[in-house]
C-alpha cells in the first residue's frame, strides 16, 4: 500500500507515523526545508501540545463540528498522545488549565520527539518539495511536485489552514479539495485580535478580571471573563481571542462590544462605592478619584464615554452623572471594526466540509482513497492545546485507516 502524506505539520507527521506503523509504504511531502514549522512557533515557542483532560472537555472547547471528532479522539486520546511523545524521549508537564508543555519549554523538543517517531519506520520524507497538482485516474493518484511526478494508492491531505502563511499554510489543500469536488466552507481567522478605533494612549494597557461581552440587539451572543489588552490597532488578549472564534460567523456590524470593568460588583454596590468616594473627598476632581477604581490611563477614555467632565469636583457630580458613571463602568463600549488579518490568527475557522468526510476514518465520501486531517478541516477549537490535539488525532486516524483499509 503506497500512501502519500501531503504536508509535514502536526497532522501530517502523525498521519505518516500512523500509516507506517500499520504497514504502509509512506512518502511524506513537505514544501519547507524542515518539518513542523508551525509546531515550532506554537505556544510562543513553548508548544502547548495538548490539554491533559478528558475528551469531553476537549469537545466542549471545539467551536465548530465537535461531534465529527469522536472517532479521532478514540483513535488517539490526549493521554495517549502524551504517552506517545514521552515514549519518544520528550518529558512533558501540565500547567494551569491542564495545558501540556515540554518540561524544557522548548517546542524544538516536541519536534525532536515527532522526528524520532518517524525514524522508527522506513518511510520517505521529501523536504523542499511542494506538491503542485493532484489527480486520480482509476484507482491511482497522480501527484506532481516541483521536482517530479509520483503515483500512489492513497493520499492524505494535511496541508494546514490559511494562518501563519510564512510556514507554508497558503491554502493549497483547499484547491486540491475543490478540484476533487469537495466544498470548502467560508474561511475566517479564529483566535485573533479585533481591530477597533482605540485611542493611542491605551495601547499596551492590560485589563485583568474583566468581562468582555458581544451583543446582537438585546441578546448576549458571547461573554468572556479574564484578561485582555489594548493594542495599537484594537483589542487582544485571551478573552478577545476566545471571543473572536465565537463571533467570526456573525457580521460585526450587527454586534456591539462592551467591557464590564467590575464584573464582581453589582451596579447598586458600585453606586454606593462612588458615593463614599465622593463624600470622602468632595473637592477632589473626578479624574483624581477614579484611579481607585481603574487604571489611570483608562480614565479619559472612560469619562468621554460617560460624558462627564474630568475636572469636575466630586460635590458637583449630579445623580444623573453618577448613574452614567456606574453604567459605563459596567459596560464600557468598544468600537470593533473587524478582525486582524489571517497572519495574525492562531487558527483558521472553516475548511473542507466535514459533511463530505467520513468521521470514522477521515476518508472522502466523494473520492475513495483520499483522506483529510488537521486544520484543513472545518473544525476549530479554543486555546489550550485543543487545536494541536485535533491535528494529531485526525492525522493518526487517517493514517491508520488508510493503511488498514
Amino acid at each position: 500500500m503506497r500512501i502519500a502524506v501531503v504536508g509535514g505539520g502536526a497532522s501530517g507527521i502523525m498521519a505518516a507515523y500512523s500509516a507506517a506503523e500499520n504497514g504502509a509504504e509512506v512518502t511524506l511531502f513537505e514544501r519547507n526545508e524542515k518539518l513542523g514549522k508551525k509546531v515550532y512557533i506554537s505556544g510562543k515557542g513553548r508548544c502547548n501540545v495538548t490539554n491533559d483532560s478528558d475528551p469531553a472537555v476537549h469537545m466542549s472547547n471545539v467551536v465548530r463540528n465537535g461531534r465529527f471528532l469522536f472517532s479521532a479522539y478514540k483513535a488517539l486520546s490526549p493521554k495517549e498522545l502524551i504517552a506517545c511523545i514521552e515514549s519518544a524521549g520528550t518529558p512533558l508537564k501540565t500547567e494551569r488549565g491542564d495545558r501540556v508543555f515540554p518540561v524544557s519549554d522548548k517546542s524544538s523538543d516536541i519536534l525532536s520527539a515527532l522526528r524520532r517517531l518517524l525514524s522508527y519506520y522506513p518511510l520517505e520524507i521529501k523536504l523542499n518539495e511542494r506538491v503542485l497538482s493532484l489527480e486520480k485516474k482509476g484507482d491511482v493518484f497522480f501527484l506532481r511536485t516541483e521536482k517530479e511526478g509520483y503515483t500512489f494508492d492513497k493520499v492524505i491531505l494535511c496541508t494546514g489552514g490559511f494562518t501563519y502563511q510564512a510556514t507554508g499554510s497558503t491554502g493549497d489543500g483547499y484547491s486540491f479539495a475543490r478540484a476533487f469536488g469537495h466544498s470548502v466552507t467560508e474561511l475566517c481567522p479564529a483566535l485573533v485580535g479585533l481591530r477597533g478605533d482605540i485611542p493611542v494612549e491605551l495601547a499596551g494597557l492590560t485589563l485583568k478580571n474583566v468581562t468582555l461581552s458581544a451583543r446582537k440587539g438585546e441578546n448576549v451572543i458571547a461573554e468572556e471573563f479574564g484578561e485582555m489588552l489594548f493594542t495599537h490597532s484594537g483589542i487582544s488578549g485571551p478573552i478577545v481571542l476566545t471571543m473572536s472564534s465565537k463571533v467570526n460567523r456573525i457580521p460585526l456590524s450587527e454586534l456591539s462590544f462592551a467591557i464590564d470593568l467590575k464584573p464582581a460588583i453589582t451596579k447598586e454596590t458600585l453606586n454606593d462605592r462612588l458615593l463614599r468616594e465622593f463624600q470622602a473627598a468632595p473637592n477632589k476632581a473626578l479624574k483624581n478619584i477614579l484611579p481607585e477604581l481603574m487604571p489611570r490611563s483608562l480614565i479619559s477614555f472612560y469619562l468621554e464615554k460617560a460624558k462627564v467632565a474630568a475636572d469636575i469636583p466630586a460635590h458637583s457630580v449630579t445623580k444623573e452623572d453618577r448613574l452614567r458613571l456606574v453604567s459605563v463602568m459596567k459596560a464600557l463600549p468598544v468600537s470593533v471594526l473587524g478582525f486582524e488579518a489571517f497572519n495574525g490568527a492562531i487558527v483558521t475557522s472553516g475548511g473542507v466540509s466535514v459533511t463530505e468526510i467520513d468521521p470514522k476514518d477521515m476518508q472522502s465520501k466523494l473520492v475513495p482513497g483520499l483522506y483529510f486531517a488537521g486544520e484543513l478541516l472545518d473544525v476549530d477549537a479554543l486555546t489550550g492545546g485543543f487545536n494541536l490535539q485535533i491535528a494529531f488525532s485526525t492525522g493518526y486516524l487517517a493514517g491508520m485507516r488508510a493503511a488498514k483499509s
